[in-house]
């Protein structure tokens, strides 16, 4: 049985519909592409006429990406790293925009989210609410020194 795929018009307007709803990287597309039944010869040509059009730009991509995780989701640095670096995006990229996270508001909110959750414990052991603090906030993506250094405050 032969496969059916769409058309590469129909794939490139589809595509340009999704990215001018919402921020997408080439691994995003890509993975749409391959949904939507998409020959897989053709997902290169569907891409590269996306950025031909500014409708994909991994840096614009990643400096969103960036800003929307860390102050809405009050993500750290690690988890922001790891979630992109699964989008194979540049790694030069990534660090030039997680360097531009200030390190004043960095450390604000990692002190705001350990407050809260320190509200919420009902563990009256010291060291076991340090423990499960500091494994929330690694969870969350912070460097473990930094929250045993606030921890410790």
């Amino acid at each position: 049985m032969k496969q059916e795929y769409i058309t590469y018009e129909k794939a490139l307007k589809k595509a340009m519909y999704l990215c001018s709803k919402a921020e997408k990287c080439k691994f995003d597309i890509r993975k749409k592409l391959y949904d939507w039944k998409v020959n897989p010869k053709e997902h290169d040509k569907v891409i590269k006429q996306l950025e031909n059009q500014q409708f994909i730009d991994e840096k614009r991509y990643i400096r969103f990406y960036v800003k929307d995780k860390f102050n809405f989701n009050k993500w750290g640095k690690i988890k922001i790293r790891m979630m992109l670096f699964q989008k194979q995006l540049p790694k030069k990229f990534i660090n030039d925009e997680l360097c531009n996270i200030k390190q004043k508001d960095y450390t604000e909110t990692l002190k705001n989210i350990i407050a809260q959750k320190d509200k919420q414990l009902k563990e009256t052991d010291i060291y076991k609410r340090k423990n499960k603090l500091l494994q929330f906030a690694t969870g969350r993506g912070f460097e473990p020194n930094l929250i045993l250094q606030l921890l410790e405050k």
